[in-house]
């Protein structure tokens, strides 16, 4: 996969191709200071990946995204969460707070690089052929898959796709993360991010900003925070402590 960043702030564009470098083997095709020399570079270049600050001058990061092919993926890198919601309005892969650890941009590329890999799959043939009480059924090529409720840790959705993960299997299907929720046991999914659904069952800790499920980290949004704190602790934890 290749990739740019667009930063506004030098210091920044170096450190972000300094810790993509350290943490991946993308090709970087250039950095630039703002939205219309990189839209300029996007006539003639094809890109994979754009990492994009949003408080920009004369373009933002957020009206940059919105002129993006579908086939363009991007991850957002900035100082400012409060624009994390819009983000996900725009199918951006990840959200990236500064200063960026290499582990957290590392897990962001690895979502990048599977989204890839499925726009290039015929994963259209994945389909949710039905569900029961107690299981789904997913058609995939010739063979169908009994995927147990019970069994199902956690769904994530990437755009037009959902990946469901149990202990030993992940099955990539098209459809999207909240018409999949719907389908499945309400007392024991619980929808936690625009891109997570969660067994509960599963969980093993958490805190004001993640959902642990072993050494699996999920992403607590939130809008989704209060109904979390309320349904699962039983409100005996503040979410704005």
């Amino acid at each position: 996969m290749n990739c740019i960043i667009v930063d506004d702030e030098p210091l920044a564009r170096q450190e972000m191709e300094a810790l993509i470098n350290d943490v991946s083997d993308l090709e970087i095709l250039g950095a630039f200071s703002n939205a219309p020399t990189a839209i300029g570079f996007l006539k003639t270049n094809s890109i994979d990946l754009v990492f994009l600050d949003i408080e920009m001058p004369m373009v933002t990061g957020l009206e940059f995204a919105a002129q993006l092919s579908k086939n363009t993926l991007v991850i957002f890198t900035t100082a400012y969460p409060k624009y994390a919601l819009e983000s996900y309005e725009l199918d951006a892969i990840d959200y990236l707070l500064k200063p960026i650890e290499k582990q957290r941009l590392g897990k962001a590329i690895n979502k990048a690089k599977l989204y890839k890999n499925l726009l290039s799959e015929d994963t259209e043939k994945n389909t949710l052929e039905g569900n029961t009480g107690d299981f789904m059924i997913i058609k995939s090529e010739r063979r169908f898959h009994k995927i147990n409720f019970v069994d199902i840790r956690f769904i994530e959705g990437l755009k037009d796709y959902v990946v469901i993960y149990t202990g030993n299997q992940k099955l990539i299907t098209a459809m999207n993360l909240k018409t999949i929720h719907q389908k499945m046991p309400q007392h024991l999914f619980l929808r936690v991010s625009k891109s997570y659904v969660i067994n509960i069952n599963f969980i093993d800790s958490f805190d004001h900003h993640n959902i642990y499920l072993g050494e699996t980290e999920i992403p607590l949004g939130d809008v989704y925070k209060k109904g979390f704190f309320k349904l699962y602790s039983g409100g005996a934890v503040n979410p704005e402590a």
